[in-house]
């Protein structure tokens, strides 16, 4: 665990996203949760030593599989964007984790069983405070990058939790995005209002200006090749010739090629039926 400001500490040894605790006068404030029993086990004991208030709170950045599989076994409220409890009305109460393929990082692991979902107790729709001491924690939505995708915000320490919205080592999740409304986003975050920022990313450690420039740069080129595509009437398939192209912009190591290829495969083929062609999506499900 590493403290990157006061009371906030990140934890990047885990499988799946970057976790986070924020250690407050009434409690502890944690953003999103581990999906591996060993390491939920892990993760609570080291919790236990940080001291604070008695009471938990659990943040879902949004509802990517890799950050929400855990949730209930924090055994603690959650909090999330409205459309989180909505992506839970929608699905069994139970779920095989190994039946998806999306190229989520719990992909990887062949032991996960069967999962309960912690729908949120507390949702909302644009923004939430948590006073939990002086000075409050901002959960804001963060459109654009995945259903439900919010970020948190520490003004007094000027550090933001981002979640998914910039993966700068790997590629990005693009089945449920809206590119043109992620990169406004993403030019938000470097503009002035975040000046002297601390960014934590959601898979990663510490973001950088450059690394966020680099992420609006390859959106922009998925964009731009899907608007060829479109224009010459391809076919969702068609969509995976982009895949190689697109990987070489990233030092991907070998054990996760596979899985980037088949996260890729899967987001330029929904994100391509959902904004040039919907009327052929349930044809891709199909599929």
């Amino acid at each position: 665990m590493q403290e990157i400001s006061p009371n906030i500490y990140i934890e990047t040894g885990f499988g799946g996203v970057t976790l986070g605790v924020i250690n407050l006068s009434h409690g502890l404030v944690l953003i999103d949760a581990p999906f591996l029993s060993d390491d939920i086990r892990f993760w609570r004991s080291s919790l236990s030593n940080l001291g604070g208030g008695i009471d938990r709170i659990l943040i879902n950045l949004d509802v990517q599989l890799d950050r929400v599989l855990g949730s209930r076994a924090m055994e603690c409220a959650v909090v999330a964007h409205e459309d989180l409890a909505r992506y839970y009305q929608s699905r069994s109460f139970a779920l095989k984790a190994q039946v998806q393929e999306t190229g989520a990082e719990c992909e990887l692991y062949n032991n996960l069983g069967s999962f309960r979902w912690a729908p949120p107790e507390i949702t909302f729709s644009h923004e939430f405070l948590i006073h939990w001491d002086d000075a409050p924690l901002i959960l804001e939505y963060c459109p654009g990058v995945e259903n439900g995708s919010i970020w948190v915000r520490i003004p007094e320490e000027r550090v933001l939790f981002l979640g998914d919205l910039v993966i700068h080592d790997q590629p990005p999740f693009l089945a449920n995005a809206d590119i043109p409304t992620w990169i406004a986003t993403l030019q938000r975050l470097i503009s002035s209002e975040f000046q002297n920022y601390i960014f934590i990313g959601g898979r990663t450690n510490l973001v950088r200006a450059d690394q966020i420039r680099r992420q609006i740069s390859f959106l922009e080129n998925v964009r731009e090749e899907l608007d060829k595509l479109a224009q010459k009437q391809s076919t969702f398939h068609e969509t995976e010739q982009l895949i190689p192209e697109l990987l070489r912009r990233f030092d991907v190591p070998a054990a996760r090629e596979s899985l980037y290829r088949k996260r890729l495969r899967y987001g330029l083929q929904q994100y391509y039926l959902k904004h040039y062609f919907p009327e052929f999506l349930s044809e891709s499900e199909e599929t």
